[in-house]
């Protein structure tokens, strides 16, 4: 199988993006470019509501600048959608046929409910959410909708997002308390006519977007978070409140300077903050939850996957990709160690609270524990740790993927305690212990295929007299390179789990 490439532009109201896909000889999925500029169509528009020559003219030259770089990485396909800016313009039809003769682009204008469920696509498949509310803030509209067990049951958008608002409430990125409540009677007589959004209070409410992660991005510039993304970051509703206020307070001039802030969003950042939390009340949400993804996530896995965008199981799903990028790692041996230590998993977890979950990092774990050494066999583990830290596992909490990591390269307690204390107070103790055990388990399972050959073909394992029992019902061969490898760990085993393990000659009768 080649590589194929698809070009995803976003021709947004607040700014235009491209994203180039690739789809590997190995058959994974990952971005190898990109580029974003900002555009603000909204502000450009004339006394009528239609976008200026001129604006046109620059759209022009930003998606021809666009293609070629797709020309460049020979995508087989580009994709280019228009959303709210273009979708509201009073000159829709010619501003699209200026772009499709003068890029020969076919552009799609896409309505705001399709723009709703292409978000909900990107989200859907980056987050192990099963119910809850949407929310997309845009920079000419924004897109509220309702899933249920992972399924989309209602959407609206509406015609108003942080650059139209700034326009019409906040000049100059100020808003003063009577402006405030301007623009919160404003958003409230909208909400107003979709009554179903008062119907389902008490669930969290995601959300994709710039503004929504600028919002993370100041907060955890804040709190010293030790962690980088902002992708499934969840924050209280009094939190964000508070941020409002902070925000709200400063001249535009001294927001520059907020921590975290990016110099394109000061102005928008609170009537864009103000829409979440007006919208927030209305549902009477628990928290924010953040999500990376969204529209252009969601047109990559429709143009990807036709027959079946949505995924199934969205964790192993980036878990596959992940060991699919990495094709270095030896696949017979990662597979071994993967069956062998789900055996050992059930025949040990039991033993453990949240057992499920300690099961799905042993299934994780094992196999990404090799993908260090596509940079360098020497050291892997270190390797593999920065990899899947640094890689998006989609469907885990920031906690869980640091344990997932430190279980994936452990190599001792101490080392582990070490790696751990730069992500304080993300991981307590508790957590430590339960790496070190899962930690030692996999190393077992390492041991027991140490040739590489997998030459232990069934195992049999059970526990007996304060000892694990290690029998290999089928072998090739005398398995003297996985004993050794198993004494020498068995003290550290026993230390953990309270009994040593200890791999038994296969019989020849």
């Amino acid at each position: 199988m080649t590589e194929q490439r698809i070009g995803i532009i976003d021709i947004g109201s607040n700014s235009i993006r491209l994203v180039v896909y690739e789809r590997t000889a190995a058959g994974a999925n990952r971005v190898i470019d990109g580029s974003k500029r900002a555009a603000r169509l909204s502000e450009h528009l004339d006394d009528v509501g239609a976008l200026k020559d001129e604006t046109i003219k620059e759209l022009v030259e930003m998606i021809n600048h666009f293609r070629l770089i797709c020309a460049h990485h020979r995508a087989g396909q580009i994709r280019a959608v228009a959303t709210a800016a273009v979708r509201n313009a009073a000159n829709r039809t010619y501003v699209l046929q200026c772009i499709e003769s003068e890029t020969g682009l076919p552009i799609e204008l896409i309505s705001g409910e399709e723009e709703a469920s292409y978000g909900f696509l990107g989200m859907i498949n980056t987050m192990a959410v099963e119910n809850g509310f949407l929310i997309d803030i845009g920079g000419g509209s924004t897109e509220v909708s309702l899933f249920k067990n992972r399924m989309l049951v209602q959407s609206v958008s509406f015609p108003f997002g942080c650059v139209s608002l700034t326009r019409q409430f906040a000049r100059g990125g100020m808003l003063p308390d009577q402006h405030l409540k301007e623009l919160e009677q404003h958003i409230a007589d909208a909400v107003q006519k979709e009554p179903w959004l008062k119907w389902s209070p008490g669930l969290p409410l995601v959300g994709v977007g710039g503004t929504i992660r600028a919002m993370g991005k100041i907060h955890q510039s804040l709190v010293k978070y030790p962690f980088e993304s902002t992708h499934n970051y969840p924050i209280s509703g009094e939190t964000a409140d508070e941020l409002f206020e902070q925000l709200r307070k400063l001249p535009v001039e001294k927001r520059k300077n907020f921590p975290g802030l990016s110099k394109d969003r000061v102005d928008i950042i609170v009537p864009g903050i103000a829409v979440l939390r007006a919208i927030y009340r209305v549902l009477h949400a628990t928290h924010y939850i953040i999500c990376g993804a969204g529209l252009r996530d969601g047109l990559f896995f429709s143009t990807r996957f036709p027959d079946k965008p949505r995924l199934d199981n969205v964790v192993m799903y980036s878990v596959n990709n992940l060991a699919a990028l990495h094709p270095e790692a030896p696949m017979h041996h990662t597979s071994q160690v993967n069956r062998v230590v789900l055996q050992l998993s059930d025949l040990l977890l039991p033993k453990l609270q949240s057992r499920d979950r300690a099961l799905l990092f042993m299934d994780i774990a094992s196999t990404l524990h090799r993908i260090g050494a596509s940079i360098d066999y020497y050291d892997y583990k270190k390797h593999t740790f920065y990899l899947m830290i640094n890689s998006r596992i989609n469907g885990l909490s920031h906690r869980e993927l640091l344990i997932c990591s430190a279980v994936a390269s452990y190599k001792s307690k101490n080392r582990s305690k070490q790696v751990v204390s730069a992500f304080k107070p993300l991981l307590n103790d508790d957590d430590i212990v339960m790496i070190s055990k899962l930690g030692t388990l996999l190393q077992l399972a390492i041991a027991l295929d140490r040739s590489e050959t997998q030459a232990i073909g069934r195992l049999d394992a059970e526990l007996a007299e304060g000892k694990l029992h290690l029998r290999a019902a089928r072998a090739d061969g005398m398995l003297a390179v996985e004993r050794k490898e198993v004494d020498a760990l068995a003290s550290d085993f026993k230390k953990l789990w309270g009994f040593e393990p200890i791999l038994h000659s296969p019989d020849h009768h």
